[in-house]
């Protein structure tokens, strides 16, 4: 019986790219809870600054994930190696890449190579991200197609929502803390998120769908992908508003570390499905 239930919520979907349950949807946030705790404190042990700096210099990992999720979803790699590229186990993939990266480049400030080991670090994630580019522009220069129209009209609809967002954050709301750079990156990843889903389910001719189980059925109930511009906003002002009062008790590492995750949990699906329609995959 517990085989059969492993195989039915967490392997099979892996292999087969089912939809998301109740059941592997909620044992993938706990994981993701119990990782951060353990990031944490292991960051902590190893004296790494968990700060603005640290949090940009990710960021170009997280563009990563989303670049080789789409890798995966082309079909070009068709050997069981393919399955380290999907959820959850592309999340360890990058994770050791990663760690491996920030390895390296502390290594150099170290010896002197570098005097920052926060731009080695970037600069190897944007290295990884070019590469993975490449291949993918190539995929669709050969294979299917790029279509810029797609591309700029998910970023137009992204960047304006995100604009309105935060101007009513702002100015009605009056919270001058909106205005920090990484919540608005916060914005601007959810909304894409949204704004790749919407267009994706009710506008882009493959006519793709929801696999998250929340998302899958509100769309299901209302007939439209934008239902997902609503859903988002429901979590997103009151998450910024917990997450600044967490911020003013002076828990500045963890604060840090949990709008990253909360950051990596928007980009990195809308940027994925956004590479994916842009390249009919």
């Amino acid at each position: 019986m517990i085989r059969e239930f492993i195989y039915k919520y967490y392997i099979d979907p892996i292999r087969y790219g089912g939809a998301y349950t109740i059941v592997d949807t909620l044992t993938y946030a706990l994981i993701l809870i119990v990782s951060l705790y353990l990031i944490y404190q292991w960051l902590n042990r190893t004296k790494i600054s968990i700060d603005r700096s640290f949090i940009y210099s990710l960021l170009p990992f997280v563009v990563l994930g989303s670049l080789l999720r789409v890798i995966q979803d082309t079909g070009m790699i068709t050997s069981d190696l393919q399955f380290l590229l999907v959820t959850p186990l592309i999340f360890f993939t990058i994770f050791f890449f990663t760690i491996a990266c920030l390895f390296v480049s502390r290594l150099a400030e170290h010896y002197g190579l570098l005097k920052d080991y926060h731009r080695g670090f970037a600069g190897l994630g944007i290295i990884a991200c070019l590469i993975s580019g490449a291949v993918l522009c190539w995929y669709g220069l050969t294979v299917t197609r790029i279509d810029f129209g797609v591309l700029l009209t998910i970023l137009l609809m992204a960047a304006t929502t995100t604009t309105l967002v935060w101007a009513f954050l702002r100015y009605v709301l009056k919270w001058e803390f909106a205005s920090d750079p990484i919540y608005v990156l916060l914005l601007l990843g959810h909304l894409l998120d949204a704004s790749s889903t919407s267009y994706g389910i009710s506008l882009h001719p493959l006519h793709y769908v929801e696999q998250h189980v929340v998302g899958s059925s509100l769309i299901a109930a209302t007939g439209t992908g934008f239902v997902m511009f609503p859903l988002k906003l429901a979590v997103l002002i009151p998450g910024i508003y917990i997450l600044e009062l967490y911020r003013k008790e002076g828990a500045s590492a963890f604060w840090h570390l949990v709008v990253f995750a909360m950051i990596v949990v928007g980009l990195a699906p809308g940027l994925r499905d956004m590479i994916r329609m842009v390249l009919y995959v």
